[in-house]
């Protein structure tokens, strides 16, 4: 079973929820046939995920005009048919490029192109952590300009139009020592027209990094992937029940951070932080003002194990998991001798 999960994240990379989350299981007569792909319409393949995505965030933008809603994947999001979706839909979209497409330019193809234009400045950013590697902060060149994208092909006999965007191409001067050079090719529907909007768009690209960190905690913290249900039905409704814990887990680690010093009643209930009080700080009343989110999220990382040592930084979503799960039965005893 495959999951694909449209979460809203700020540009402070605080999410706020999911609003779609897309559930299937490849067919075993499909087993293998990768290389037919082509032959067949985004509709007939997994590829169609991205759409359907698209199509949410568009009724999201339509619930509030006032702000701006920008659908972002990374380069497997890469599919003509979800540009001209777009164009379609009038919906905000930025995807990591990964094929270099042919385009109506005297560079004939994409990077060709972009690498063409001249640079417009230097951004730091900083790359997370991944398995074996430590996050690092690297400087990158960046490029930006509009491209005209001519569509595939093998695709000829459908007259698809051209898709007009705008490109940043944002590479890594000096790689550290044992990494690759890292090179992002950003493709948007937003203009840029500057500096300042080619960097304000890699940021953005930046807040895709939460997608992962929320899918890691519905994986190593909830262990969705262990459950043995016989019945498909009953994993599915599993999932439901735990992709909202997930998020609840990821909101206060990141809330925490970007908005420390608010009331904790912004995620905590009132039982739930005077029993956390109480039982933090062995007594049988608590205060009659709720704590900060910062002093309330390191009370709820201590049950989770976390030491709070100055080298520690700020507790993570796994850390702050286990004590969540604490956290609730130590609720259940406040309510049952408090009731």
């Amino acid at each position: 079973m495959l999951v694909h999960t449209t979460l809203v994240v700020n540009p402070q990379r605080v999410p706020y929820g999911i609003i779609q989350q897309q559930v299937w299981v490849r067919p075993i007569e499909e087993y293998q046939k990768h290389h037919q792909r082509k032959e067949r319409p985004t509709k007939a393949k997994e590829s169609q995920k991205w759409l359907t995505s698209l199509n949410a965030v568009a009724e999201l933008q339509a619930e509030v005009p006032e702000s701006r809603v920008v659908s972002v994947g990374d380069s497997e999001a890469d599919i003509y048919d979800l540009f001209h979706e777009a164009a379609k839909l009038k919906q905000d979209l930025l995807v990591r490029g990964c094929i270099d497409r042919r385009v109506d330019h005297p560079e004939k193809l994409l990077w060709e192109h972009m690498r063409s234009q001249a640079k417009a400045g230097e951004i730091t950013i900083e790359v997370p952590r991944r398995a074996g590697k430590k996050m690092r902060t690297t400087v990158m060149e960046i490029r930006y300009g509009q491209v005209n994208l001519c569509p595939p092909r093998h695709r000829a006999k459908e007259k698809l139009p051209q898709i007009s965007l705008w490109a940043v191409l944002a590479c890594e001067e000096v790689a550290s020592s044992g990494e690759d050079a890292i090179e992002w090719l950003l493709l948007t529907t937003v203009a840029v027209n500057s500096f300042a909007d080619s960097c304000e768009r890699i940021q953005w690209y930046t807040c895709r990094w939460v997608i992962e960190m929320y899918h890691k905690v519905l994986k190593s913290g909830c262990r969705v992937e262990e459950r043995q249900f016989a019945d498909l039905d009953n994993l599915k409704r599993y999932l439901a029940l735990d992709a909202v814990v997930a998020w609840r887990v990821l909101y206060l680690t990141l809330l925490s951070r970007e908005t420390p010093n608010v009331d904790c009643t912004v995620i905590l209930d009132t039982q739930q932080w005077q029993a956390l009080y109480c039982f933090v700080h062995k007594t049988k009343s608590p205060p009659s003002k709720p704590p900060t989110l910062k002093e309330a999220t390191l009370w709820i990382a201590q049950l989770g194990g976390f030491l709070g040592r100055k080298s520690d930084g700020n507790p993570g979503s796994m850390t702050l998991w286990r004590g969540v799960q604490r956290l609730t039965d130590i609720t259940d005893a406040w309510l049952i001798f408090h009731g």
